[in-house]
């Protein structure tokens, strides 16, 4: 491991791409600090102090603090995310946007275009009802979280967090073009890990005082690591469907007669499905928290983290997105008909329509486990907080999240450095698949 940061450094690509993103993350964390203007600090630190382990306190570990401060980047990123959940699900329904998806590099620019204007309405939008929430808002000493209401600082705000945002998004799309691995995990990345220490003080602390036993923090411990080790483990693995090539002859050479195989990752969606269903809960949620009225504080109470009809909201959306987002990004038909265009065949399955059919049907199955994965994972955080009162909402999604985004930020620097004849981060080579 050691070897492969010293290799990294004597390339001088890969070491300007390095220390781009280091910057970039610098950057975004500074920005975290940078207040926006009419709330009173102290009492919004009072106030989710209280709301540690509610949706706030979801909200607040994907902002990486931002909104507890709440910041310029109090939005975070997820209005993008969720403009790019709009997108892709309009994209099957309307033939414009189908026929942009396969128009290549010039498709893909257009699509993100409409992106970042979806992203700035989402924002526009969320700016203005959490203004309008934080005006009727009170902290814990029953005073107000906002200095001087109105609509000045209703518009203020919302200039605000949505310049935020579109800066944020900015710094993602730099990072993906310019730096090592895709910039808005990585944003992501950065905020959850930046409230790690906040998190092990909150543990001692709370073991200190008495309200958490050594045993329960000694078993949280080992659970993280043992969860940790099987997100490695899943991430890499896979699915091997052997494919035979017949032999050819072009010229005087012949070619094929080679057995090789076709990997199915067992979790293909990486992190997609469970940021797209926080995203999707988290918009309506964040709504109806800033509401007076009965019937939308008792929606609220439903989409609340912990209770059962969030749970299983949220389970149904990550099984949804797992298999939605493969579908777009593997197509066994496309793949079947490359396959025989080049004279591969599955042993025992004709080619053509019969292989996409036999592929679909595994890809399916594996992306089923994949998703159960997801679930058991992701649901890990409300077990703890409501068995063992973990004192901070972090687990499942935060650490797939985390250890995703690590393993693909080193699979692209390891790619530089194997295309450079220079030995990888791991003693021997690429990191690769296991075997599903």
């Amino acid at each position: 491991m050691l070897n492969g940061f010293q290799n990294a450094s004597r390339i001088p690509e890969l070491r300007r791409r390095l220390l781009f993103t280091l910057a970039m993350l610098a950057v975004y964390r500074l920005g975290i600090h940078v207040p926006t203007p009419g709330i009173d600090r102290q009492a919004m630190a009072a106030f989710f102090e209280q709301q540690k382990n509610t949706l706030f306190g979801f909200l607040n570990l994907f902002s990486g603090g931002a909104l507890e401060q709440f910041s310029v980047f109090s939005l975070g990123i997820m209005p993008y995310i969720s403009a790019s959940i709009i997108l892709q699900l309009l994209t099957v329904v309307f033939p414009y946007l189908e026929r942009l998806s396969k128009e290549g590099e010039i498709g893909r620019r257009k699509i993100t275009q409409y992106t970042r204007y979806g992203t700035v309405v989402l924002s526009i939008v969320q700016g203005m009802m959490i203004s309008v929430g934080l005006e009727g808002t009170q902290g814990p000493g029953g005073q107000g979280l906002v200095l001087s209401a109105g609509w000045g600082f209703r518009l203020m705000t919302v200039i605000t967090l949505t310049s935020g945002t579109a800066f944020i998004m900015w710094l993602g799309e730099q990072i993906t073009e310019r730096g090592i691995g895709n910039g808005i995990s990585l944003i992501i990345f950065a905020g959850i890990v930046a409230r790690l220490p906040s998190a092990v003080t909150t543990t001692l602390q709370f073991m200190r005082e008495g309200e958490l036993g050594a045993l329960v923090a000694l078993l949280i411990l080992v659970l993280s690591i043992i969860v940790v080790g099987a997100i490695i483990f899943v991430e890499r693995g896979q699915r091997r469907i052997p494919v035979q090539y017949a032999k050819r002859v072009v010229g005087r050479k012949m070619y094929g007669g080679m057995t090789s195989h076709l990997p199915l990752k067992i979790n293909t969606a990486n992190v997609i499905p469970p940021i797209f269903a926080s995203s999707i809960l988290i918009f309506p949620a964040t709504l109806a928290q800033f509401a007076n009225h009965p019937w939308v504080q008792t929606i609220s109470g439903w989409l609340a983290p912990g209770n059962w009809l969030h749970d299983l909201i949220y389970v149904i959306l990550i099984i949804f997105f797992a298999f939605f987002y493969t579908a777009v990004v593997f197509n066994p038909v496309d793949v079947a008909d490359n396959m025989k265009k080049a004279g591969g065949y599955i042993p025992g399955i004709r080619p053509g329509q019969k292989t996409a059919e036999y592929i679909e049907r595994v890809l399916s199955r594996v992306t089923l486990s994949g998703a159960i994965y997801l679930c058991v994972v992701c649901l890990l955080p409300t077990i703890l907080v409501r068995q063992f009162n973990v004192p901070f909402y972090f687990g499942g999604t935060a650490l797939l999240i985390v250890v995703g985004v690590a393993l693909d930020t080193v699979a692209q620097a390891e790619t530089h450095l194997i295309t450079r004849n220079y030995e990888g981060f791991m003693k021997r080579g690429r990191l690769r698949g296991r075997r599903g």
